[in-house]
């Protein structure tokens, strides 16, 4: 206690406290030397071994480590997170480095080889399949050649094979022919005189599957193709308007050129139509037809002459099937008598599609002549089987063609 100093009596309290705060100064004091520097608090880095880094589209890169002793160099946000870059999800940051002892990364996928299909192929593939197409046209010219010579026998030029070069200017400068498609001519040739000149019975069946075309005055056309005919051989013949050689004036067109129209009257009302032949009094009678054009026209001119079912409608099948219905239908009168059937402009022959064949074609006996003995049944009438517009089917006969 110094001099001069105000005396202060000291407490038990006061003592106390006293003694708390030297005992807190002591505490600290130790404590501050117990606790290690801050250096030594702060963790030793590793050394960081070069590492080689590789991926799809890379190559093997060494890592930015390489080298250098320390912490791994650190990265913005923008270098960590590609989407951060504002490349999105299609830019790829690289891959990260790999620690020492960790598994070696995976190895990348290879790309995958082309499809099939998109594989160019060889150069033997190549040659054959042009080999192939070059026979597959080949073929189809040589079948569009034969249906095109079976379809006009008489006119058809001859087509060189599939092999056979093409030489020389063409014959004229308009549309050529093609093997392709049909021939370029705005209708089909009528028959001329060369066709009627024939026997009556090879006439007979080549007529079947033959055009009639009959053209009114007033410009329409009529077509029908012929299903039906019956062979009348000439003078030896006792069912023919011309037996024993007999010629007057009703049958004088028998007697005349091939392809002449021999038209005459039975029962006073109905006309029957012929078309002479090779040889004197030979013709070939026209039976029925399948309608092909002008049907309303040929089923008015029918109902016009028709008597007693007038009111009824006549089906198809019923226009044309019988000689003198065929003559109603197409408005034939005695006025045809003794025309050219091959220069006749309202009524002529035309070319139709390839005729049935020789097993379609049915010989049977002919219609309405029970009074001519042995030719009464003689196979001259010749009809396309199966054909709905014929008019009248003999079953024996067809019977007898599958035996």
């Amino acid at each position: 206690m110094g001099l001069g100093s105000p005396s202060r009596v000291l407490t038990p309290g006061h003592a106390t406290e006293v003694w708390k705060s030297a005992s807190q100064v002591r505490g600290s004091a130790a404590a501050a030397q117990a606790r290690p520097p801050r250096s030594a608090l702060r963790p030793r880095a590793r050394p960081l071994q070069p590492q080689t880094i590789e991926g799809p589209g890379l190559g093997p890169r060494v890592s930015p480590c390489a080298g250098g002793v320390g912490r791994a160099p650190l990265t913005s946000r923008r270098a960590r997170d590609p989407e951060a870059r504002g490349g999105g999800a299609g830019r790829v940051a690289p891959p990260p480095a790999r620690r020492a002892g960790a598994a070696p990364p995976r190895p990348a996928a290879l790309p995958e080889p082309l499809p099939r299909r998109l594989a160019r192929p060889s150069r033997a593939m190549r040659a054959r399949r042009g080999a192939q197409l070059s026979q597959k046209i080949g073929h189809k010219k040589q079948r569009l050649a034969e249906a095109d010579l079976q379809r006009s026998p008489l006119d058809a030029a001859p087509i060189p094979g599939p092999e056979e070069p093409r030489l020389g200017r063409p014959a004229s400068l308009g549309p050529q022919r093609s093997v392709y498609f049909s021939r370029l001519k705005d209708r089909p040739a009528r028959l001329g005189s060369e066709f009627f000149n024939q026997p009556a019975v090879p006439l007979a069946q080549a007529f079947l599957g033959q055009v009639l075309v009959r053209r009114l005055a007033d410009g329409t056309e009529l077509r029908g193709r012929i299903v039906e005919t019956e062979a009348y051989v000439g003078p030896e013949d006792e069912a023919a308007h011309s037996r024993g050689g007999r010629q007057t004036a009703r049958n004088r067109a028998m007697f005349m050129k091939p392809g002449t129209l021999y038209v005459y009257l039975i029962y006073g009302m109905y006309f029957c139509m012929n078309v002479s032949s090779q040889g004197d009094g030979a013709c070939v009678l026209l039976r029925a037809l399948e309608p092909l054009g002008g049907l309303e026209t040929m089923r008015q001119l029918r109902s016009t002459v028709r008597k007693g079912t007038a009111s009824r409608t006549l089906k198809d099948r019923e226009l044309c099937s019988g000689p003198s219905k065929l003559c109603q239908a197409l408005a034939i009168d005695k006025s045809f008598d003794q025309r050219d059937l091959a220069q006749d402009e309202a009524l002529w022959l035309e070319h139709g599609p390839p005729g049935p064949s020789a097993s379609a074609v049915v010989a049977a006996a002919r219609v309405g002549i029970g009074h001519t003995g042995e030719w009464a049944q003689k196979p001259l009438r010749f009809y396309v089987r199966g054909s709905p517009w014929v008019s009248v089917v003999d079953r024996v006969a067809e019977q007898n063609m599958q035996v």
